[in-house]
């Protein structure tokens, strides 16, 4: 059937047809760098380079544009209360995004523009408009005229003067209550860093017209694929849509794609913002702090485990489940390299195809058509991880049924390896997989597996007393520390979750 992707501007599903054939172009709206990012900051990052990753494995080339907002009103007011100047607050936070964003595997991004280099693009869009007759100049003001825009709204199917959110100059002075700003004179009081040129006077950009000018500079008059969180639509969007299309008279982008929002644990938003388990909620939501309890390779993990239209619901429960889901997965790889003696992440496979054992090929043909099938599907990495889980399951049956870790054949391990491969292999599609988890034990020398092979034995020998008991006290008090104990065939092992 061929790629599918749900278009925003259509409401519904369409064949992807790119508007150079074997080439695609994307526009992610990216941060606006005045505060730390949250964990809702890097769910658009962490789906579109799942999305390119996909794109690219279909053979397609991909050119993935990020922007940052580091020209606005919420910059301005945050430097002057930290009493630093606007270019330092947004490359500190640009920093720690782009350091996050390394840690989830987005890699795929091929040019992050900032608005502030970008204001002569911006500028020169304006003049376009105001020349075309759809942009008018109030003093050193400049706003987009919404009645001359015959089709404002058919992306959010939304009046013009249903408009809200608009960062407003002087109302009193613009034709309609839905006009936008394009232009925003400068104010005495602000910073001279922010005080642009422009023919109009100083001042500097709306937000809508910037991302206009970067996606256009860089991907076109017109491109495939525009993408953002849901809550983007209006304005923003609309707006995005209204100005580029009116200065060029070319559709702006031909597919726009709107991932779902992500919403904390409802017991817990419920609360009082004074609340301290309130408080420690929002404060872990910040990727810096995130990142300290748990690994890029989760995070990325749990926004991919649900579709990306679908609302992510962020909770501790939600990612301890996702945790123990991904923790399957590592079991599988460290049974194999015991098994085989070679690490299955050393060589990943493009197929899943794997051996002459027919019933582990045939999962494996099952998992590669799931797969294609979910992702054809306008992108749903929930099916495609859910094709990944049951042919790891089928793996570690296979593994039992052969009874490989206490005897089995070669050739059946030989089956089991290249089939592992095959499955880190598609994992690497989505991103996942890169690399052998970190296992972390803190001032780990060496001393740490010693006394937990002196605990094993103990539990060992209680066993064999028959102190059921006692050994299962043991294997409890572990467990709630973290420390999981695996009885095998050929031994127990401990691992850390």
């Amino acid at each position: 059937m061929g790629l599918v992707v749900y278009n925003t501007l259509t409401r519904q599903k369409e064949p992807f047809e790119p508007v150079t054939p074997g080439k695609v172009g994307i526009y992610l709206c990216g941060p606006t760098v005045y505060k730390p990012s949250h964990i809702g900051h890097a769910v658009g990052p962490i789906i579109f380079d799942a999305i390119k990753r996909y794109l690219v494995h279909c053979g397609y080339t991909v050119t993935w544009i990020v922007n940052v907002t580091d020209v606005d009103d919420k910059l301005i007011v945050e430097a002057t209360a930290q009493k630093t100047t606007t270019l330092e607050l947004a490359e500190r936070v640009t920093r720690d995004y782009l350091a996050a964003m390394a840690q989830f595997g987005v890699t795929g991004v091929d040019r992050m523009p900032k608005a502030s280099e970008h204001i002569a693009d911006i500028v020169r869009i304006i003049q376009q408009l105001i020349d075309r007759g759809f942009a008018y100049v109030v003093g050193s003001d400049v706003y987009f005229d919404v009645s001359k825009d015959s089709d404002y709204g058919k992306l959010s199917n939304r009046r013009p003067e249903e408009q809200e959110g608009q960062r407003d100059l002087r109302s009193g002075e613009k034709r309609n209550p839905g006009d936008f700003a394009l232009w925003k004179a400068a104010k005495p009081e602000e910073p001279e860093e922010v005080k642009y040129d422009s023919p109009w006077g100083k001042g500097r950009p709306g937000w809508h017209i910037e991302c206009s000018a970067m996606a256009s500079r860089y991907l076109g008059e017109t491109f495939d694929i525009h993408g953002g969180g849901m809550d983007l639509i209006f304005p923003h969007h609309e707006n995005e849509i209204a100005q580029s299309e009116s200065a060029t008279g070319k559709p702006f982008a031909k597919y726009w794609l709107h991932n779902g929002l992500t919403r904390v644990d409802t017991k817990k938003i419920s609360k009082s913002d004074a609340d301290p388990e309130m408080q420690a909620a929002l404060t872990r939501m910040t990727l810096h702090n995130l990142l300290k309890h748990c690994s890029g390779e989760l995070i990325r993990f749990f926004v991919l485990s649900t579709h990306y239209r679908r609302p992510i619901e962020y909770s501790d429960a939600e990612l301890e489940s996702k945790r123990k889901g991904l923790e399957s997965f590592y079991r599988l790889f460290e049974r194999v390299e015991r098994l085989t003696g070679d690490s299955p992440y050393s060589e990943p496979r493009a197929s899943t195809r794997a051996g002459s054992a027919s019933n582990i090929a045939a999962a494996g043909d099952e998992c590669q058509a799931t797969f294609t099938r979910s992702m054809d599907d306008d992108f749903n990495t929930a099916g495609a991880m859910a094709a990944l889980f049951d042919y790891a399951s089928a793996i570690n049956r296979f593994i039992e049924r052969e009874r490989l870790e206490s005897n089995g054949s070669p050739a059946a391990k030989q089956d089991v390896s290249k089939a592992t491969a095959g499955l880190i292999g598609l994992g690497r599609v989505l991103g996942l997989f890169e690399k052998p988890p970190v296992r972390k034990v803190a001032g780990d020398d060496g001393l740490t597996d010693q006394v937990m092979q002196v605990l094993i034995q103990v539990r060992q020998h209680l066993r064999k007393k028959k102190d059921f008991e006692t050994a299962d006290l043991i294997r409890n008090l572990l467990a709630e520390r973290k420390v999981v104990l695996e009885d095998r065939p050929d031994g127990t092992g401990w691992r850390v979750e």
